[in-house]
Order: C-alpha cells, then structure tokens, then sequence
C-alpha cells in the first residue's frame, strides 16, 4: 500500500498549511460521521494509536490509517484528490469549498516462485 496526491489534492494542502501551519497530519476516516474520507488535522489536535499505521507522506504530511483497515486495503493504492465540496465535518478542508476525496487502485501482489 502507498499513498499519493493529485496536483488538486496537494495544492489544497499548500492552502490549509498557510492558514493552519505546516504541523499537519492526515487519518483515513473509517467510517461513522464522514464517511471514509481523508481527514486533515493539526497535529496537536488528533492522537495518532498504537493501532495506526503511517502509509507515508503526501505534501510532506504523513498519512496515517487504522490497522484494521490497512490489513484490508494493503493491495490497494491511495490516491488523494480534491474535489468541489463540503469536507469532512472535523477535518481542515471544512469551509474551504473543496473537500479531500480518496480514490484507490488495486495492485495485484507479487507471486513468490518456488524452486
């Protein structure tokens, strides 16, 4: 599993990090109030768990999802977008005008031969 953004995605983030500072960290929402959507948070204002895992870094902000839905989604590439919107109810992008979207690609793992 990666995770990568589009040109839209990143130049959002840019705007968020002007207004909020560059200590930034995006979830993988899991469900409930927003969705599945990418959440977007000052890094003071969200505890990353034990159960967490960091996916890597999109505009220099680590992207972290939950463990359960890692081991789910582990052949499955993150693409973060930006699309016109209302964002997600306590992530950054709220009231901007644009939300962040995730959109994925399925990678086949690789064969292990045996000789």
């Amino acid at each position: 599993m990666k995770v990568s953004a589009t040109p839209s995605a990143l130049e959002l983030i840019e705007d968020l990090k002007k207004d909020h500072g560059k200590e930034l960290l995006f979830h993988q929402s899991g469900g409930c109030c927003d969705g599945s959507a990418p959440m977007c948070y000052p890094v003071k204002e969200f505890l990353v768990s034990d159960d967490d895992v960091l996916v890597g870094k999109i505009g220099g902000i680590p992207f972290y999802i939950s463990e359960t839905q890692h081991e789910a989604w582990k052949n499955t590439d993150l693409i973060i977008d930006c699309i016109q919107g209302m964002g997600g109810m306590f992530s950054l992008d709220n009231g901007t005008g644009r939300r962040f979207l995730t959109r994925s690609e399925i990678c086949v793992p690789e064969k292990k031969s045996i000789n």
